[in-house]
């Protein structure tokens, strides 16, 4: 099959988007995205382009740039570029320069998306990328979730080439004359991937020919493996987890019984912080004496009597703190919050530690941080933005008050400033259809 007809099968199967919708597709350049352009647009579908300089190769950086701004401009096509400062990322949030790189990116291109009211972003991952994501995963000890690779989608986020291997889209390139760049940080072996792909699996191609190709055939097959076994996860937890307001209720009877005991151990504790190397030492936990507290990065397990009690700690402190749509409470260094879907349009609130908010206004995930210098916003009843620290001012809050402030923030815009006011563009209108309600339970 023709690699355009298997990329057009391939949409359909997965159910991936329509004709009918706007996509964004993040351009890099190089050969991947470059073919993912050229498949889309010959496929009949509408498309912007996104395109991140991080500004780590130099010149090499800004040819890249120049390459894609030429390339929208062949086809025809709007194009989006951000310069972003990857290395100062990396170094204030204390993560790799590759984190920081694709947290600035996914970001950024989630915001623009919603901004130009674009239905979904396509990334030109491949079937040799997804390979190497699940040997990756497989030795970083990810359970079995990590073993189905990437997925062709994940809410606004597609890989509609991620049944091609390399070869595919470099004989693709050949055949249509596609010119593309070549990062030279791909040749280098520094970066984890790389090093999987230039040194790991040519050694176990030695030994074992076609292992690029069994991964790639077996990827459909994990994924429908997770399924099943997800299903099965859920229905044991379902029957032994009890909440009790914020609070886990695990019976160590009824858990220690059950099998495969590491496995059931592993899923439950693992969202909540605990590693896969103290799954071993939660099971000995289960014998410890009334009062003995296990604790993870963001939760502590108290053993009471007969029950395992796993309860958030509230002593987290971070500088941003982000919320996907899942979230139903988030702890932060203020206190919490709590999120409530609500039925009707609610009556007006004069509680400052309480917002109602039109949901289809918000972009995921949403970040909770402290306000800072030149932050703006339009205040509830206001069609003019306001600077926070003009609105302090004019609210006569100290330096002490100032300083405790927390504002929530939605693709760069400011939801609400926690115990002041909501942000006008996110009122709840007569046209509203869906409400959220916003509660914050300070701990000053």
């Amino acid at each position: 099959m023709q690699l355009i007809h298997a990329y057009q099968h391939f949409i359909l199967e997965e159910q991936l988007f329509r004709k009918e919708d706007s996509l964004l597709l993040a351009l890099s350049g190089g050969l991947d995205s470059v073919v993912l352009l050229h498949l889309t647009i010959a496929s009949g579908y509408r498309v912007e382009l996104a395109h991140v300089n991080f500004q780590l190769r130099g010149e090499e950086s800004n040819r890249d740039e120049a390459f894609v701004k030429q390339l929208a401009s062949e086809y025809d096509l709007p194009i989006h570029v951000m310069q972003a400062d990857a290395a100062s990322y990396a170094l204030h949030h204390k993560c790799a320069i590759q984190e920081a790189a694709r947290a600035l990116r996914y970001e950024w291109f989630r915001a623009l998306a919603y901004e130009k009211g674009l239905s979904f972003i396509l990334t030109a991952h491949h079937a040799d990328d997804n390979a190497e994501t699940m040997l990756m995963n497989l030795f970083k000890g990810t359970g079995i979730a990590g073993l189905r690779g990437i997925l062709p989608k994940q809410d606004k986020l597609v890989r509609p080439i991620l049944f091609a291997s390399r070869e595919s889209l470099e004989a693709y390139a050949k055949d249509h004359g596609l010119a593309f760049m070549t990062d030279s940080s791909n040749l280098t072996d520094k970066y984890t991937r790389n090093y999987f792909r230039q040194h790991i699996i040519p050694m176990v191609e030695q030994v074992y020919p076609g292992t690029q190709d069994n991964l790639r055939n077996n990827m459909p097959r994990f994924r429908e493996a997770e399924y099943l076994y997800r299903e099965a996860i859920t229905a044991k937890l379902k029957k032994l987890v009890t909440k009790k307001g914020h609070d886990i209720m695990v019976p160590v009877e009824k858990l220690r019984r059950l099998k495969p005991l590491q496995t059931i151990v592993f899923e439950l504790f693992h969202p909540y912080g605990y590693s896969a190397k103290q799954i071993p030492e939660i099971i000995r936990f289960l014998n410890a004496s009334t009062g003995s507290v296990m604790l993870s990065d963001s939760h502590r397990l108290l053993k009471n009597r007969n029950w395992l009690v796993l309860s958030p700690q509230l002593t987290q402190s971070f500088d941003i703190v982000p919320i996907d749509a899942s979230s139903t409470e988030v702890y932060f260094h203020g206190g919490r919050i709590m999120f409530m879907q609500t039925a009707g349009l609610p009556l007006p609130t004069t509680n400052p530690l309480e917002a109602f908010l039109d949901a289809n206004e918000l972009v995921y995930p949403l970040l909770l941080r402290p306000w800072k210098q030149g932050d703006y916003f339009y205040p509830l009843g206001m069609t003019k933005k306001k600077k926070l620290s003009r609105f302090f001012i004019d609210n006569k809050l100290s330096l002490i008050d100032k300083e405790q402030i927390w504002v929530l923030e939605s693709a760069g815009r400011i939801v609400w400033v926690l115990g002041q006011r909501i942000d006008h563009r996110f009122r709840i209108t007569p046209s509203t259809r869906q409400v959220i309600r916003i509660q914050w339970l300070s701990n000053r």
